[in-house]
């Protein structure tokens, strides 16, 4: 039986130069061809955090306008070979987002939302040494110790509410409910009603 555990959303990071690192094309296929069997379930076909998970490349560190597009049509291909873990669609109340997480050692996965635009799901799968105690792993080649996919929301969500889950470390589910005012939310902190 799936054992289901809360995430907490940030609202407020304030962490400095985050993701200023942009992942190449080139940088990414010479990390790939040489990486070890973590990394390629990482950043492998149908990984939420695959920078070739759309067809083409786009470093997931930018942010991409996932709701704009049917699943479907989207990873057709990945479908069609079984090779996708990830599943996104929208209700008449939410915008949902199902997608298997890296089954590399515990997943502590952080979820953010930065200004109600855009959101991030990160994680680290390699310790970092000694350089985690001077510079966070998001500020630097943010790839070799981890993993990132941003995503743009909807104009019509109100993000406050939204509720992430992991069940048995492996799967998340994100639920970003519609609007049902026509006020503009906005905040900071930490959204504690998700925490455990």
């Amino acid at each position: 039986m799936a054992s289901w555990k809360l995430l907490e959303v940030h609202t407020e990071d304030q962490t400095p130069h985050k993701w200023c690192v942009s992942l190449s094309e080139e940088t990414f296929k010479r990390m790939f061809s040489h990486g070890s069997p973590a990394v390629h379930k990482i950043f492998g076909d149908g990984s939420l955090f695959s920078p070739l998970l759309f067809g083409k490349f786009f470093d997931p560190s930018d942010a991409f306008p996932l709701w704009d597009f049917e699943s479907d049509v989207l990873l057709s291909n990945l479908r069609s070979s079984g090779k996708t873990s990830i599943d996104w669609f929208q209700t008449d109340d939410a915008y949902v987002l199902k997608a298997d997480l890296p089954g590399v050692g515990s997943n502590i996965v952080q979820i953010y939302v930065e200004n109600g635009k855009v959101m991030e799901i990160s994680g680290q799968w390699k310790p970092q040494g000694d350089q985690s105690k001077t510079k966070d792993w998001r500020s630097g080649r943010w790839w070799e110790p981890g993993y990132v996919r941003r995503l743009e929301l909807p104009e019509d969500v109100d993000w406050r509410e939204t509720e992430a889950s992991v069940s048995n470390d492996m799967v998340l589910e994100l639920r970003i409910p519609k609007n049902t005012s026509n006020s503009s939310t906005s905040g900071s902190g930490i959204i504690t009603k998700h925490s455990e």
